[in-house]
């Protein structure tokens, strides 16, 4: 499973309200006609993100099968039923930023999810030691692991969501982002 990753900001801080009601509108149409290899989505306020201005703004996840869905998805967002939704609340934002990530453990459990610590693996570790080393931490439940794809994206390699916050060794890195969702809904197939 594949995600779609974007960050983005409101216009200004008195436009948070409607635009959070948009945002959930526009998740809400993707619900309600997916695209084919769609999953699902989730949309979550951060705070404590670097990449962001005053570190602050929401954070969408599209969950997608494969890079073939993700260009079904991009093309699909913006047309149809979805694109009045879509169009609404992008009139209201100021900017975004985004990247695609690789699910490496656990279920996406995005209702659950109050912390995303980005991290990154040790220079000289083998990606076999660094997941090693990480195992316990993915084992937990409601904590998933997401890998970056094709360095595409701000953010370093690595991100483990869970709902509670994590203490890793310091050999991680680890920058700890708060997380508030606003949408989460997955797509059986």
């Amino acid at each position: 499973m594949l995600a779609y990753v974007f960050w983005h900001w409101a216009d200004s801080a008195s436009a948070a309200e409607r635009y959070e009601e948009l945002l959930r509108a526009f998740h809400g149409a993707l619900r309600a006609h997916p695209p084919e290899g769609f999953r699902g989505s989730a949309a979550l306020r951060v705070e404590g993100a670097g990449w962001l201005p005053e570190g602050r703004g929401y954070e969408d996840w599209y969950l997608v099968e494969d890079f073939a869905a993700l260009g079904t998805l991009n093309e699909a967002a913006i047309s149809g039923r979805r694109q009045a939704p879509h169009d609404q609340v992008a009139q209201l934002a100021h900017g975004g930023t985004a990247g695609v990530y690789r699910l490496i453990a656990g279920r996406p459990e995005f209702k659950a999810a109050r912390w995303a610590t980005w991290i990154s693996k040790p220079r000289h570790s083998s990606y076999p030691e660094f997941y090693d080393e990480l195992r316990p931490w993915p084992e937990r439940p409601e904590t998933t692991l997401w890998q970056r794809q094709m360095v595409l994206g701000p953010t370093t390699e690595f991100c483990l969501q869970s709902r509670e916050k994590v203490e890793l060794p310091e050999q991680f890195g680890g920058a700890a982002v708060a997380l508030t969702p606003l949408w989460g809904e997955m797509i059986s197939r």
